[in-house]
């Protein structure tokens, strides 16, 4: 008799974290276009869960209609009522350049439409770092966890924009108390080739962290998957290093490698991902429609962590700054 495979899949990383937000005050977030279930009730039980204070921005009749027939209840969220998407997303960026929102948090509208206006040169949220997306996944089978960037934002990444990308994720991993980032610049070899460029643009920043140019975290590669994660494949492959066989965090090329190891690592090793945005003023939660609500509430909580730390270092930007 063959007995059937069992497999248990525990997310108790998520655990720690919201635990790191108890003693917090929540966030005023303008949750922009809320208008499906999904991001509706993901905002309400983050308020629930005393991460957010959620402003409903969009347009009010549809989201108080929404909330009816779902039965979610929006009693205590303030709402700005716009007409579109587009303009709830430019009601949003203003709340916060006006200072009266600490992150914003993506509703039913795509995100390039969102970015936009995230983006704008005049009226947008820029700062002097590249902004950049990072998955902070709980991998069931992996020690600790891991930072993957960028998987949603930079189409193909220049070698300064990666400078930046790796210096967000180190900040990142240090407001979430990692006990030391590794980061690990993937490409497909150990070796550098000029037949494949990423190896080129990792051993640059591995030099520039030399220098300074990246600080707060070790930083190695190029390093094939394999060797980051497995102390087993790093020592076959004969690479002696701080960061290989226990990386937790990956630069990873470019956004298609990136989106496509991410999802791997989802459908196939059971793994959730918190999302946000870094690098503008304040932390951008981009999650998508098919999110589970535990890793909404992760994205806020992740969200708070980062907002928290500014909270503690500078005041919140206004317009006149």
């Amino acid at each position: 008799m063959t007995l059937p495979e069992v497999q248990i899949v525990r997310h108790d990383r998520y655990d720690e974290l919201f635990k790191h937000c108890v003693e917090l005050e929540p966030i005023r977030t303008a949750v922009v276009d809320p208008r499906d279930r999904a991001s509706l009730e993901g905002a309400v039980c983050a308020s629930e869960a005393r991460l957010i204070t959620p402003i409903l921005v969009g347009p009010e009749k549809e989201i108080r209609s929404l909330a009816a027939s779902a039965n979610i209840d929006i009693a205590g969220c303030e709402i700005i009522n716009t007409k579109t998407s587009h303009a709830a997303a430019a009601a949003a960026v203003a709340l916060v350049r006006g200072g009266k929102a600490e992150a914003l948090m993506k509703g039913s509208l795509q995100t390039d439409e969102l970015m936009h206006e995230v983006v704008a040169a005049a009226t947008g949220l820029r700062t002097e770092r590249r902004m950049s997306h990072a998955f902070v996944m709980d991998v069931p089978s992996y020690a600790t966890p891991l930072i993957i960037t960028d998987a949603g934002i930079n189409i193909f990444p220049a070698l300064a924009d990666k400078r930046d990308i790796c210096q967000n994720a180190i900040d990142l991993a240090k407001v979430l108390r990692f006990d030391e980032p590794r980061v690990a610049i993937l490409s497909a070899v150990e070796n550098i080739t000029k037949k494949i460029p990423s190896t080129l643009e990792a051993a640059a920043l591995c030099k520039m962290a030399d220098r300074g140019q990246i600080t707060g975290g070790l930083v190695d590669g190029p390093l094939a998957f394999d060797a980051a994660v497995s102390a087993e494949a790093a020592q076959e492959a004969h690479i002696v290093s701080p960061v290989a066989g226990k990386a937790n965090i990956l630069l990873v090329p470019d956004i298609e490698s990136g989106n496509m190891l991410v999802k791997q690592l989802t459908f196939m090793s059971g793994a959730v991902g918190a999302a946000i945005v870094l690098g503008a003023r304040v932390p951008i939660i981009l999650t998508s429609r098919a999110d589970k609500l535990r890793t909404r509430l992760a994205s806020a909580a992740v969200a708070l962590l980062l907002a928290d730390a500014k909270r503690r270092s500078t005041p919140l930007l206004s317009a006149a700054e």
